[in-house]
Formats: C-alpha cells, structure tokens, sequence
C-alpha cells in the first residue's frame, strides 16, 4: 500500500485559509473518486463547477508559445476564460503616488488574446450547459502521452433525449502556432435539430461576450494577480470569413505597445445528416454556424484548426498570411498525421526527462503531470522568456522572473538543452536593456529586471521588486550550469560572454571595501530571496551568489583568452574589457563578505537580521496568511520571519562552500521561521532537509510542492499554474532524493537519500550530449548510458565512477545519508550573543 493511501486527520489548510507554515503530514491530497490514479493521465470524473478555476489550469494545455486554458468547450461556465500568446502584451504607464527618480515607468500585461476555444452546441433549441444539464456520464482526461485533452460527456436534454458529446483539443508541439479540435455529436434515440456555433471571440482582457467580468477576476488586491486595464485593450484591425470554406479570421493591434495579432480557424464538418452552414464576422468576433437534422447513431464530426500569430508590429494582414500557410499545411497533414507528429514529440521528450517512482501511482502521477506543466510553459517558448505561470493564466502579469534561472532552467538544461539555449538567448537578448537599467540604478555594468515581459523594469514596488539585484547572479549561475552541462563553448564565446561580464561589472560597482575589517567586500542595500525581509546589507544569499558570478566570469574571461583569442579580441573590444577589472573581480570574489554569527553557528540572513524579534508563526491564524495580504510590509519587515528560502536556498547553489555542520545548523534555524508562503520554498527546503537528514521532514516538504497545483495548496491555482514550482518538483526528486549535485566544470557528485516508502527513484541527465539514466535503490545506485556515446565520470560519496556506452556501472550504497527524527525545534528562547534572548510575538495580536 502507498503511504498516501493511509488516512489521515483532516489539517487546517483544509479549510481554505492557505497552508501552514509546517510541513504537511504524509496523506493523498486529492479526492481519488474524481481524481483516480493514473500514472499517465490526468483525469477527472466528476464535473463540479465549484472550482473551475482550479481545473481550467490543470486541464490547459500549450506548447511554450500558445496556450489555451482548459474552458469548456461551450464558453458561458468559466472561471476565467483564457488564451495566451506567451510575450504578447500591452504597456501602460505605471503611476507611483510619490515620484522618485528611477522608479520603474512602464508596466506591461499579458493580453488575453482572441478565444478560439469555443464551440457551442445546441439540441432542440437548448443549450448545453455544464453547470445544469443532466449529465449520466462525464469524463475529462489529459493524456501526459500525446499532450490531447479530451472529454466525453452524455447529457439527457430536458426533452428527454440522450446525447454524447466527445471533444478534443491540442496545442501542436511541432506546429508552434497551431491548434486543434475535434467535436463529435451523436443523438443516441431520437432525431432533432442540432446546431454547433463555432467561434472566435475576442473578450476584453477576460469578459464575456455581454462584456461581464466575472467577480472573482481582479477581486481584492492581491498583487500576485494580473494588473487589469479599464480601457479597450485590443484595435480591431481586420476580419474575415468564407462561407464556403469555413474559414474566419480576425486580425488586432494593441492600442499601446503596438503589438499585432492574427488568429484564424479552418472548419471541417463530417457527417451523413443533412446540414447548411453560415459565416459571419465582425470586430470581435467570428463564427461558423452548422445546422443539422440529426438522426440518431448517426455522428456529426467538427475538426476545427486555429494558428495564432503574432509580432512586435507587422501589419496584423501580414499575420493573417501566416495563419493562412499555417493552416494550409495542417490541412495537407491532416489530424492523423498532426497527432502523430505531437505523440513522437512527447516519446522523445519522456525518453530523456521522465521520472520513475515504481508502487507509488499518486506520486507517479503527480510528478509526471508537474514535468508536463514545464514542458507545456517552456518547450517553444523560443525568443521570449518563461514567464511564472507559462501559458496558462494571467498570473504575475505573463512576467519572467529569476524563478526562470533557478527553478525551471536545472529542468531544462538537464533534459531539453535546446529549451534552455532558448530561454538564456532570451537573457542576451535584454542585454542593452539591463545596460539602460543599471545606469538608471548609477551603476556600471548591467542589472536585469525583476519582473519584465518585454526587457523593461515592470516592479513599482522597488523594496521587493529592483532591489533584488540577485537576479544578475541568478542568471549567470544558469548560464554556467548550461556551458558546463552541454560544453555549449560556441554560445559562450559569442553571447554568454557578455552576460557574465556586464553581471560582474554590476556587482564590482555596486559593492564596496572595508579596510578596517581587513579589506572585505561589501553589498549593501539590496534584498534577497525573502521578499519578508527587503533593502539590507550584506544579504548573504546575495553575496554568495554574487561572489559566484564574479569568479566565473573572472574565469570565463581568461579561458576565452586562452582557448579561443580571436573571440576573446572580439568581445575585449566590443565589451572595453580590461585586465584590470577581471583581476578586480577575482579580488572581490575571494574578500566578500559573508557573515557568521559564531555564537549560534550560523549565517545570518543579512548583517542585521539576528537583531530582530520573531514572528510567532505558531499563533498566527491561518486566515491572516499568507501575511503579505494581511499585513503592512513595514510590520512583516521588523521580524525574523520568512517568505521564502533564502539562506537555505544559498546552501543548495552554492553547497560546496558550505561544511556539512554549518547546513545543518542553518537549516534547522530557518526552517521553522519559513512561512511556505511561497510557492518557491518547499522544494528547497526538501532538498536541504534530505541532505542533512531529516527524510522524513523531506518527505513531507516534497508532497507539499508535488501537489501546490493539483490540490490548489495556495488557493491561487486559477491565475496559472506555479511553472517554478513545477521545475523545482525535478529538482527536488534529481537533487534531493537523488543526490545529484553540479560543482561546474564537468564536475559531477551524487549522495543519495531514497525515501523510507520508496522501492527504487530513477531519473535522467543529459550531460555533454551524452544521456545517463540514474536508478537509486536501498542498497545501491546503478548508471546507464540510454543514449550518446560518451563516458561520464561521477563522483559518488567521495569515490570516482565512470560510466559509458558499454560500462553500466552498480554501486553499492551504505544506507540513505545521516538519520535525524521530527523537525527542528524554534529558535525562539535562544540567546543571543549579546545575551539577549529572542522572543517572539503576533503582531497586533
């Protein structure tokens, strides 16, 4: 029996009010007589429109560039509709009630684009509608296989007569622009007028055709959600439509950024009943209408194609010609062949990426989904970035964040090193951007964006927002697993070069010496991670990040030197590279300041932070978080309380500099202060947790960010799925629970900690072109070469292993690393080294 199968008591997160600062206990979170267990499939039974936000996320599918949440087909029963075009977007200037120079000015906004999705069916007149028809069957699937979403659904209409309706829909994986959809209607007893309205809509940013905005869309101020613009976002440009094809098109550009936009549909009705057919279009919207005298047993068949184009400003009829090649060569596939192409996508992709977890379904299922939902946010996401929720809301705006560099790119650059070429051309391409940006800041160099779609600063809030200068190392640290990964020397001699020069010069520029301490470097004023905790000196995720950044570009810049001096002339000239600053890197990289609090044995999370009282997360109610809706950011900021990850996070990035004992004693001091009120945290603080031997505390972490999206732990679930999440779910499995651990430079290591239930993990890695499945068992570890013809080296606790094509390799394994029970005890009580002991309190309690 799977331990999730065991019942538990019913916890307080239940309730609605968000998840406790704890870990949660081991149980299944999901209700399996509507979410059965299926290793390969997403499945739900039951329909209920009581969440329809959460399952329009769960059931969207998209390719990167497109995507379509998972509405219903019929159009009226949404939580909120949605379609995006990953990077099409709207601007808008940002007002500040108090102005200051270098605040950021222009917002932007992921449009909801023109709605495709809908096909309405109609019998006897009455309309087929979820939320109150007579439903004796009901099934809706996502297949993790070939990427379709498919439901089937029999309704009993009020007149008595039994219709099956099956659809299905699919963004293509090898057709970027490309969507397709099957509705098949069949009268099961008796005959009656059928219509099916097929259309393309154009809702403004999220309202109906009646121009109603559900309430919940914009509802209270939670800055996570979508900024929402009161005027009319998308300008009619053109339409059309083909009465005798079938065909309509709308075409639009953005009032303010300028942005076009094309969108076309290809009809394909089949049926031996009697039918005409009507086209009409106007501004918003397009529609083919078929009216059919239906027999019974005899099936109505629509196959409706969609292309979406878009561009930073070519004439919206210029796009509606790429819709037309689009469609013209999906007709001459054909949906056979379309779905055949997208499940030889899917089979490569699972043959290099998947996640084994023999006897544990729900585990299984839920992995796979969330390796999917990255996948779905990043795999064509070519010359734009990730953004936080992929393709699936309006979450965050469509923004990219570091999240990208973190969470998602050790997915990527170990599975799909295309994907993750892709999403680091997009960093270069925001070069001069960034360049703007850090002179804006006074400084050298270049700092990218906290938050942008289009390269821009898009924060108005600078404490939280540009403050977090760590965005520069997050980038560089990607960048180097990525040429470390793949040996992609080509893309580092000729774009990665300058990103880890301009990064460097940024940190060279913004720190400063203290020689009364002995000639250290310094960073002040800048926020980490832990967005409780903002504007600080010496936050030590941040310099130890930064300190990172500037040693490998030392490095980068001298071996370009050595190995390839026609480019390293190149980018010195391009670039004004002096010898003088790169030995000024290194200087800063080996004297930066990290601090240490020797009386308690560990690392402060910045020079200050140890002053601080404590929260006392213990007493807060559940319906007062997370805090950052419920309270002041000034009262959260006097606390020692976390948001998020944030020293621990600096423990798993840069471990090598850190003893075993100090991890420990790091971990077991932040961990009970850490909110969870981030989506970001729990896969660290799994992988922490299993490195230093809390399994069991691992364990429960790692549930808690499996499910953040499938049971909607953070409530938020229907502005999109949590995409840095999903990416750290792989890493929680790759490098918590398998041990794997990058050190740059080819330099591999791996320490497992399998869990207690489990009977074996095996995950894969694709390293210098060569693919390694990696099996963990109890008492062992074996390496594959599954494809590639090179030899690997791996240091396994301390010894060498080497494996190739012809050379699986077994090691033998003396148990699962140390062994710690429970969770660590609160530091509160503690003394501190002046003798005062940290207390704790709820503020305005």
């Amino acid at each position: 029996m799977s331990p999730l199968d065991q019942p538990t008591e019913p916890v307080d997160e239940d309730r609605g009010l968000g998840p406790s600062h704890e870990a949660p206990p081991v149980r299944d979170f999901l209700d399996r007589s509507r979410w059965p267990a299926d290793e390969w499939r997403l499945t739900e039974r039951r329909y209920d429109a009581g969440d329809l936000g959460l399952t329009e996320t769960l059931f969207a599918v998209g390719n990167g560039y497109l995507g379509l949440r998972g509405n219903v087909e019929e159009g009226r029963d949404s939580h909120t509709h949605g379609t995006f075009v990953n990077g099409f977007h709207e601007t808008w200037p940002i007002q500040h009630a108090e102005e200051a120079f270098g605040f950021a000015r222009v917002g932007q906004t992921i449009v909801n684009a023109p709605d495709a999705k809908i096909v309405r069916l109609y019998v006897d007149d009455e309309p087929l509608l979820l939320s109150v028809a007579d439903l004796h069957e009901y099934e809706r699937s996502l297949d993790l296989r070939d990427g379709v979403l498919r439901r089937r659904l029999l309704w009993r209409t009020p007149s008595g007569k039994r219709v099956l309706v099956e659809s299905t829909r699919m963004v293509s994986l090898e057709q970027k622009h490309l969507a397709v959809m099957t509705f098949e209607v069949t009268l099961l007893d008796d005959p009656a007028p059928v219509a099916i309205s097929s259309q393309i809509l154009n809702r403004q940013d999220g309202e109906d055709e009646y121009h109603v905005r559900h309430k919940a869309m914009g509802e209270g101020s939670d800055p996570r959600k979508a900024e929402q613009l009161t005027r009319r976002v998308l300008q009619p440009q053109t339409n059309e439509g083909d009465a005798g094809t079938g065909r309509v098109a709308l075409g639009f550009r953005c009032a303010e950024s300028g942005m076009t936009l094309g969108v076309m549909a290809d009809h394909d009705i089949v049926t031996e009943n009697e039918f005409t057919s009507r086209v009409v279009t106007g501004e918003d919207l397009a529609k083919t209408t078929y009216r059919i005298a239906a027999q019974p047993g005899v099936p109505v068949r629509l196959t409706k194609t969609v292309a979406y184009h878009t561009s930073r400003g070519v004439p919206s009829r210029e796009l509606l010609d790429r819709c037309r090649r689009t469609l013209d060569r999906a007709r001459d596939l054909g949906v056979p062949e379309l779905r055949a192409e997208q499940r030889a996508w899917l089979d490569a992709f699972w043959a290099r990426a998947d996640v084994e977890v023999p006897g544990q379904p729900e585990v299984q299922q839920a992995i796979r989904w969330n390796l999917f939902s990255i996948m779905q946010a990043a795999a064509r996401a070519e010359g734009q970035g990730i953004p936080a929720k992929g393709v699936t809301g309006s979450g965050y705006g469509g923004h990219s964040f570091w999240d990208t560099e973190v969470y998602v790119m050790p997915f990527l650059t170990y599975t799909t090193p295309r994907a993750a070429r892709n999403a680091l051309r997009f960093r270069y391409s925001l070069l001069d951007a960034a360049r703007r940006r850090a002179g804006q800041l006074a400084q050298k160099g270049a700092l990218f964006p906290w938050r942008t779609i289009n390269g821009e600063e898009a924060s108005a809030y600078y404490a939280a927002g540009t403050a977090q200068y760590h965005i520069d190392a997050d980038i560089a640290y990607a960048l180097s697993q990525y040429v470390g990964a793949t040996g992609d020397v080509e893309f580092l001699d000729r774009e990665g070069i300058d990103v880890f020069v301009e990064t460097a010069r940024l940190w060279a520029d913004l720190g400063f010496w203290r020689s009364e301490e002995g000639s250290t470097f310094h960073i002040h004023g800048v926020t980490g991670p832990d967005e409780y905790t903002t504007v600080v000196n010496d936050n030590l995720y941040t310099n130890v990040m930064a300190r990172f950044n500037l040693r490998r570009a030392a490095e980068a810049v001298r071996t370009l030197r050595d190995v390839n001096p026609s480019a390293y002339a190149d980018a010195k000239a391009r670039l004004s590279l002096t010898d003088e600053e790169v030995e000024e890197w290194g200087r800063a990289a080996r004297n930066m300041s990290i601090p240490f609090d020797e009386h308690l044995g560990i690392h402060p999370q910045d020079s200050h932070f140890l002053e601080r009282e404590m929260w006392d997360l213990d007493h807060t109610p559940l319906d007062k978080r997370p805090l950052l809706l419920n309270y002041h950011p000034l009262v959260i900021y006097r606390f020692q309380v976390l948001k998020q990850a944030d020293v621990v996070l600096a423990l798993f990035l840069q471990g090598e500099d850190f003893t075993p004992e100090q991890k420990r004693a790091d971990f077991e001091y932040y961990d009970p202060i850490t909110t969870g009120d981030s989506t970001l945290s729990a896969v660290v603080q799994s992988i922490i947790a299993s490195e230093v031997g809390y399994h069991d505390l691992a364990y429960r972490y790692f549930l808690s960010a499996l499910f953040v999206d499938l049971a909607d732990r953070h409530g938020n679930t229907s502005d999109g799925v949590h995409v840095a999440s999903t990416g750290g779910v792989w890493s929680a499995v790759a490098a918590g629970f398998g041990g794997f651990r990058d050190l740059g430079a080819g330099q591999w290591t791996m320490d497992p900690r399998l869990p207690d239930d489990w009977e074996s993990l095996t995950y894969r890695l694709t390293l210098r072109g060569t693919r390694v499945r990696v099996t963990v068992r109890p008492d062992e570890l074996e390496l594959v070469v599954e494809d590639g013809q090179g030899h690997l080296a791996f240091e396994v606790r301390g010894a060498e292993v080497v494996v190739g094509p012809d050379a699986p390799v077994t090691v033998p394994l003396a148990g699962q690393g140390p062994r710690l029970e429970g969770q660590p005890p609160s530091p509160i009580g503690t003394r501190r080294s002046d003798g005062t002991i940290i207390s704790a309190i709820v503020p305005g309690a």
